[in-house]
């Protein structure tokens, strides 16, 4: 498969921005990676990896690390947008001013806006209209493993689908495969919600409540995801594919995941605050939980699971009394 060496910025110098750029650079492309902290960036540059987030992996020659987003984007064929979902509107607006208008958007953020609980795209199309190329990547991913080049296969979804192809072939190589999809909204609801549902997986686990548990919370956590999905406009077979059930069986059960290791610190007794500290990252579903909760009031969609996550976290409930809560809802049929 033929990759048209292009021009990529990526924007965000955390674990998976750096992962992407390593991997689009290892494909032939020119990657210019941003990050805010200069000097990050310039520790990068010298000694060639991402000590903080990925150390011991080398970046490729093609990789040039650069903290202004004026050069990582003057001359970038894709832009590709891998920060904090908290950071992601910010970002976009400063993007504005400096991005070609030939230039696709792609992101790789996972979560809602803050205020208004709309989708990334949504942001997107605000400030840069529906004419422009966009699209989002999303997938059963741990940055690492990406980073070190292991067998790893994602979703590609945009409205456009030769745009999406382009991407997917841009993306692909021996070890990483990328799929096609058109249904945006669908592939940004999984990426969304499964952090919640990992937050939960990991109280369970962390509660000694057993794999049959875990099972049971993958299992309806998807029906709740599939619930909201559809409310929202998107396909329910979205869902059964690596953008629903592929990243939420990764997200629950790999002790990677940032979100599982805080619902494990809720278990054990841990504070919020205590727990991010340690992580010394953003759990993605911290965020998430409190807009999903609003998204679901107003929509009206039952989502069991993700409601005691939230009232674990904004309202101090005891994971216990969660668990139990959860058990002794009314009896009903599974679909």
């Amino acid at each position: 498969m033929q990759h048209s060496n292009k021009i990529f910025a990526v924007l965000g110098s955390g674990s998976w921005g750096t992962a992407l750029a390593i991997l689009l650079a290892k494909n032939d492309h020119r990657v210019f990676l941003w990050g805010r902290s200069k000097e990050e960036i310039a520790a990068m540059a010298h000694t060639r990896e991402n000590s903080r987030y990925l150390p011991g992996i080398k970046l490729p020659e093609l990789l040039t690390p650069v903290d202004s987003m004026e050069v990582a984007v003057e001359q970038a064929d894709e832009v590709l947008i891998v920060v904090p979902s908290k950071a992601f509107e910010s970002v976009l607006h400063q993007l504005a001013s400096c991005i070609r208008p030939e230039a696709g958007v792609v992101w790789a953020s996972k979560g809602l806006e803050e205020k208004s609980c709309r989708l990334i795209h949504e942001l997107v199309f605000e400030v840069f209209g529906q004419q422009r190329r966009h699209a989002v990547i999303s997938g059963p991913t741990f940055a690492k493993e990406v980073a070190l080049g292991l067998p790893t296969a994602v979703s590609v979804a945009s409205n456009d689908e030769v745009y999406a192809s382009q991407l997917a072939i841009d993306l692909h190589n021996d070890t990483f495969r990328a799929y096609m999809c058109s249904d945006v909204i669908g592939v940004e609801i999984g990426g969304a919600v499964k952090n919640i549902l990992a937050i939960a997986a990991g109280i369970a686990d962390g509660l000694n409540f057993g794999a049959n548990t875990r099972a049971a919370l993958i299992t309806r956590g998807l029906a709740e995801i599939t619930r909201l999905g559809v409310s929202c406009g998107a396909r329910a077979e979205t869902f059964m594919g690596l953008a629903g059930l592929g990243d939420l069986v990764l997200t629950c059960t790999d002790n990677q995941s940032r979100n599982r290791r805080l619902g494990l610190g809720l278990a054990a007794g841990k504070n919020v605050e205590t727990v991010l500290q340690e992580l010394g990252q953003v759990a993605e579903g911290l965020y998430t939980a409190e807009m999903v909760y609003r998204l679901a009031q107003t929509r009206q969609v039952e989502m069991p699971i993700c409601d005691e996550v939230y009232q674990i976290l904004y309202q101090n409930k005891d994971p216990r009394e969660a668990v139990h809560s959860l058990l002794h809802r009314s009896i009903k049929s599974e679909n």
